[in-house]
């Protein structure tokens, strides 16, 4: 490989990534009420995760392949790390699991908590933690690593209502 096409795909590369950390939408003040409101009437389903999750990170790649299988299903990742995580990290991570595709957010204020806080009161901001809302807005929390198989029921059971 030759210097001039060695450069080339570097470029390429980080152009690859500027596009791809244009996707993730910044997560802030404000942000579950907009989120909610985009999705209201229809079953979403909302999976919080983190870079510095280990379990998350295991079961990554099962969403994307989830999400692959079922491309009926509205799906959510936001990023909820207690310190705000690099969006380039973020994004390839999200890639690699086959989840670039997905409306993917990520927590941007350092104050975490008050993010939290609006999701749900109660939440202490343990991950992985995934949320299946329906069309009525009734929520079912779905706290650790979640059982795809009830995520796929539940799914199932939207689509007969």
């Amino acid at each position: 490989m030759t210097i001039r096409s060695l450069l080339l795909a570097l470029l390429l590369a980080a152009v690859s990534t500027v596009t791809q950390a244009a996707d993730l939408q910044s997560f802030g003040r404000g942000s579950w009420s907009k989120l909610r409101a985009a999705h209201d009437g229809q079953p979403t389903v909302i999976h919080f995760w983190g870079l510095t999750c280990a379990p998350c990170l295991v079961e990554m790649p099962e969403w994307g392949k989830l999400s692959a299988e079922r491309p009926d299903m509205r799906l959510v990742m936001i990023a909820a790390d207690p310190v705000p995580q690099d969006p380039a990290r973020v994004n390839d991570m999200l890639a690699r699991a086959g989840l670039g595709k997905a409306e993917n957010w990520a927590f941007t204020d350092r104050f975490n908590e008050r993010l939290r806080y609006e999701v749900d009161p109660a939440w202490a901001g343990e991950l992985p933690r995934t949320l299946l809302i329906d069309r009525d807005g009734k929520e079912t929390v779905l706290a650790g690593v979640a059982e795809l198989a009830e995520v796929r029921a539940w799914l199932d059971a939207q689509k007969k209502r």
